[in-house]
């Protein structure tokens, strides 16, 4: 996936690195995570907040999750997760599926919306 500077820009202003990583492994994780920044890039700043966390690094169980709050009207909590044994591989997984889950809420319609799934036909009788 291609990221401009300005997708790189938005994950590295709102990303915190939590337990499992360290300070010096932001940059890489921020060039891994940039293609996110398009799919953000409609939020304003203040309403994203992005976390990662690496739990059993290199081992048996080694499972990286990336977490996204969106407070867009709402407090939106989107986690992907990712069991894959090599950190960029697990890194990729997480981006691509948070990258599903912002399109998916983005393109969501709800009933309340459309009138034709509001309509409940009557029953015959």
């Amino acid at each position: 996936m291609n990221a401009t500077p300005e997708d790189a820009s938005v994950i590295a202003q709102r990303l915190h690195l939590a337990a499992g990583f360290h300070s010096s492994e932001r940059d890489w994780v921020v060039d891994r995570l940039a293609a996110l920044g398009s799919r953000l890039r409609s939020y304003r700043d203040d309403e994203i907040e992005l976390e990662i966390s690496l739990k059993d690094r290199k081992g048996v169980e080694q499972r990286v999750m990336l977490q996204c709050w969106i407070n867009h009207g709402h407090r939106l909590h989107l986690v992907a997760t990712s069991s894959q044994r090599e950190l960029p591989a697990a890194l990729n997984e997480v981006r691509d599926e948070l990258i599903r889950q912002v399109g998916e809420t983005k393109t969501r319609t709800e009933p309340r919306s459309n009138r034709a799934l509001r309509s409940v036909p009557t029953p015959p009788e």
